[in-house]
């Protein structure tokens, strides 16, 4: 059982529940007020927590239960952050780097390829390292940036896990979204049990939204967890 967190503003919620069906497991929709004891994997998922006031997340993040999410990332359960789930992640310091305002200070919602970086997380399990994927994106501030030791540091730990590309795979500025630096889409914390991306993957579940490449992400997340 995966436990959806709905924060005041959430609006991705029943979304990813439906992805977590679709992949074969079950999901309960936790408010952000109740315990997680009884869960071995949690999903942050996209919306305007409180209506993005201060910055994205950035109130979220300061709510009760991520000590509890904490807690779980501190045990080795699987946690993913999606969009408004990412940008709470890094607010809460789950991984490094920040989602900043898109380059063209604009709202972006249109399909994307990305490109998967790290096939060693539990999320990311049954792709194949360099394969694309077709997701959505639907963000503002979407842009990620971190300063050149910390980008350093997300190298050599092999903490990026997916990256903006083009349909053929090439990393190119015109793939590029939103500005991130080095065309980065999602990173994980140092154990890999923590993903936070800012493509949609539960709106890519199903052949009839336009693709369903993003289902092995919850796929991934049932198997990590399966023998908990």
């Amino acid at each position: 059982m995966i436990a959806v967190i709905k924060f005041l503003g959430s609006n991705c919620d029943l979304d990813v529940c439906k992805a977590i069906t679709l992949a074969g497991g079950k999901a309960d929709l936790v408010f952000y007020t109740e315990k997680l004891d009884k869960y071995k994997a949690a999903v942050l998922p996209g919306g305007f927590s409180y209506g993005d006031y201060l910055r994205a997340g950035a109130i979220a993040a300061r709510t009760g239960i991520i000590n509890e999410i904490r807690e779980m990332i501190n045990k080795g359960y699987p946690v993913l952050g999606i969009c408004n789930g990412a940008q709470i992640g890094l607010e809460a310091g789950f991984s490094k780097g920040v989602f900043t305002l898109n380059k063209n200070a604009r709202f972006i919602c249109r399909w994307v390829y990305i490109r998967v970086e790290n096939n060693k997380t539990p999320f990311t399990q049954f792709y194949k390292k360099g394969e694309v994927l077709k997701i959505p994106i639907a963000h503002a501030e979407g842009r990620y940036y971190a300063d050149d030791e910390t980008l350093d540091y997300l190298y050599k730990k092999d903490m990026i896990v997916f990256k903006y590309c083009d349909e053929t795979g090439e990393i190119t500025e015109d793939a590029n979204p939103n500005g991130s630096i080095d065309n980065i889409a999602g990173v994980c914390n140092e154990d890999y049990n923590c993903l936070l991306m800012m493509p949609h993957p539960e709106r890519a579940s199903e052949k009839i939204l336009g693709s369903d490449d993003g289902l092995k992400v919850f796929k991934g997340m049932l198997h990590a967890i399966k023998d908990l």
